[in-house]
């Protein structure tokens, strides 16, 4: 699986922002940490998050509901997801309202990892 780092994140970030508008930088050093950390998370040897769908879904969740950035987070979430499943052989088949749409719905509802999971996967392909 690849992963994304911190430097890489912020880097999407900052392309987000500079696109789309909005404010830059970093509220929450540690909650991006923990973006990075998120997908990779293992208990007694088992990983957390088994599936590419899993992994993108908890980038997208921690991103979107813990807003690791001063502004654009739905945005960079979706960014960060979808670079995450291209690097790893799936990409979106969603359209860019409809990943709008659920990245609110992501904020607005608090859906958990899982969810976001089974959203991705009828909304994306492997290739």
């Amino acid at each position: 699986m690849l992963y994304l780092t911190i430097e890489e994140i912020l880097r999407l970030h900052y392309k987000v922002i500079e696109d789309y508008g909005g404010s830059h930088g970093v509220r929450d050093d540690g909650r991006l940490e923990s973006v990075v950390e998120a997908p990779r998370q293992e208990v007694f040897g088992v990983e957390q998050y088994p599936g590419v769908f899993d992994k993108a879904a908890v980038y997208m969740r921690n991103i979107i509901g813990d807003h690791p950035f001063s502004d654009g987070n739905k945005r960079t979430g979706v960014t960060v997801a979808g670079v995450f499943l291209l690097r790893n052989g799936a990409s979106f088949t969603a359209t860019p309202k409809e990943l709008e749409d659920f990245a609110v719905q992501i904020a607005t509802d608090h859906l958990s990892a899982e969810a976001i999971a089974v959203w991705l996967q009828t909304h994306a392909h492997l290739v």
